[in-house]
């Protein structure tokens, strides 16, 4: 299934999958190769454990490749909707605050508290949303109800 991303977080995840195709394939073996070299196989648990994290590897490299592959990369021409990459300005009707946030795509994230998932009830109530409307959000203390103030970007 294909997934919206911006520039910057295709970008992104492109930097990830070189790093762990080049370096981490690199570390994977010469850890293999280590742990190989203090003898009896059946009963290492340093060999058992670099090739569980060789595994790993694989099987994050395998899907970035699927990620990257089906991604949309979402454009500043999408103007006037909430989409992945929108800067947006939401008020919180029940108590007037005002804060400016970006919306991520479902494999970007950030611990920053202005970032908003697309695929978070907040992101899913504002995708494809104007500037003035609206909206519901279930959210575990309640529900919570936003007006879309502004989309800047």
């Amino acid at each position: 299934m294909a997934q919206e991303l911006t520039r910057e977080g295709y970008d992104k995840l492109a930097q990830e999958l070189e790093h762990l195709k080049t370096v981490g394939r690199k570390e994977a073996a010469e850890n293999i190769k280590e742990a190989r070299s203090h003898g009896d196989l059946s009963e290492n648990a340093e060999y058992d454990e670099a090739m569980n994290d060789q595994g790993r590897l694989e099987a994050r490299i395998s899907e970035l490749e699927g990620i990257l592959k089906d991604a949309i990369i979402i454009s500043a021409s999408q103007a006037g909707v909430v989409h992945v990459g929108s800067v947006i300005t939401l008020v919180d009707l029940d108590d007037g605050e005002e804060d400016d946030y970006v919306i991520l795509g479902e494999n970007e994230s950030s611990s920053d508290e202005n970032y908003i998932s697309a695929e978070s009830p907040a992101g899913k109530a504002i995708m494809g949303k104007t500037a003035g409307e609206t909206v519901t959000v279930d959210a575990p203390g309640g529900q919570i109800n936003y007006k879309i103030a502004k989309i800047i970007k």
